[in-house]
């Protein structure tokens, strides 16, 4: 890969140099695409204490483009279990043997695995990082939520911004977590400790869904106390929990771009990962989402007629088509699950929480489920 601010004109840029956009650039150099792979200079980031969930089929696509962080101590865990809590004694547990799989999903770190993905990139031949996006055939916008280039070419997202934001943070326990990530849906919150550290550690990433006002005030509070606040939300599952780092927050919306792509007088613009979607991260499902669209994207492009243009409207529709029933699938099971735990109403209560139960005992239902969020066929 070279690097340069102002490129020769291109196959595909991508604007954007996140998780997706390098994986997408990685996809198309096996290809023999000239790719551009557009990274604005900024300034280096605080420590990023984030954690992705990733599914099977998102760690056998990294695998495929080597990028996958196994061999930085600690990046990865193997999710063994899952343990879920409804606030009025609801459970619902996952096991991955029973499954027969080898693990639900893997928690990686994030700082790992993007420097692992720019470690490959920059081996990667016909990949040029570039500063200023050049003249391509086809432009692919990679850059989150809040796309400046999406703004531009005027594709309406449709955006539904939840009441809460996401808090995370990382911490040790007194007890080892064993492999287990564990949830609990208490008060319209949602809270999430992911296993880090290997499969025997004692490092968990926090995800804390809560109100924005009580996110903010947390953020200001002295990292012991909120440490002892999570363990009491979690009731001691781990005993003691230490703080390792400054916790971070964001805020949390449901969005969906109108269109997928669009033809502007220098090229088609397609959009993948939250530049085109994003969902509540209650489910660990956002990346996995987009990571998704790379893969398809690229085997729409690599399956083309030989007279198509990689720009072509029919096969940028065929990626549409594609992607957005899964996207529009998760999106609703997600806010779905949020909007129904988020009701005080205590006959809710009561049925959510036997629902929670059955959903435990159903057997079929609940393999099918785990094996669709794990990103396994049927």
């Amino acid at each position: 890969m070279s690097s340069s601010s102002s490129p020769r004109r291109a196959d595909v840029a991508i604007r954007g140099a996140g998780v997706v956009g390098q994986a997408l650039a990685l996809l198309l150099a096996q290809d023999r695409l000239r790719v551009a792979l557009v990274a604005p200079d900024s300034p280096p980031r605080a420590h990023d204490v984030r954690a992705y969930a990733l599914n099977k089929a998102s760690r056998e696509l990294l695998l495929s483009l080597r990028a996958w962080p196994d061999a930085v101590p600690g990046a990865v865990t193997p999710v063994r279990a899952m343990q879920v809590w409804g606030d009025d004694g609801g459970q619902l547990g996952f096991d991955a043997g029973e499954l027969g799989a080898e693990a639900l999903a893997w928690i990686v770190d994030v700082p790992a695995l993007e420097q692992r993905l720019a470690d490959a990139v920059g081996f990667a031949a016909g990949v040029e990082r570039v500063t200023e996006a050049p003249p391509a055939r086809l432009t692919v916008v990679c850059e989150g939520r809040h796309s400046a280039t999406r703004e531009a070419l005027g594709i309406d997202y449709d955006t539904h911004a939840y009441p809460h934001k996401a808090l995370a943070a990382r911490l040790r326990a007194e007890q080892p977590h064993g492999g287990v990530a564990r949830q609990w849906f208490a008060h319209g919150e949602v809270l999430a400790l992911l296993p880090m550290g290997g499969a025997d550690g004692h490092e968990l990433a926090l995800v804390w869904s809560l109100p924005a006002q009580q996110a903010d005030e947390w953020l200001k509070a002295e990292p012991a106390v909120f440490a002892e606040a999570v363990q009491a939300r979690c009731a001691q599952a781990l005993g003691a929990l230490t703080p390792l780092a400054p916790a971070q927050a964001w805020p949390l919306q449901l969005s969906r771009a109108q269109r997928w792509f669009t033809h502007t007088p220098q090229g088609a613009v397609a959009l993948a990962g939250d530049a085109a979607h994003a969902v509540h991260p209650l489910a660990g499902q956002g990346l996995n989402l987009g990571l998704a669209d790379a893969a398809e994207l690229a085997r729409v492009l690599h399956a083309r007629e030989y007279w198509r243009e990689l720009g072509d409207a029919k096969l940028l529709r065929r990626y549409e088509r594609a992607r957005a029933a899964d996207v529009q699938a998760m999106s609703a099971v997600t806010d779905g699950l949020f909007s129904l735990f988020g009701l005080s109403d205590p006959r809710v209560q009561l049925l959510r929480n036997r629902g929670l139960a059955g959903f435990h005992r159903s057997g079929p239902l609940k393999r099918w489920f785990a094996r669709q969020a794990m990103g396994l066929s049927l």
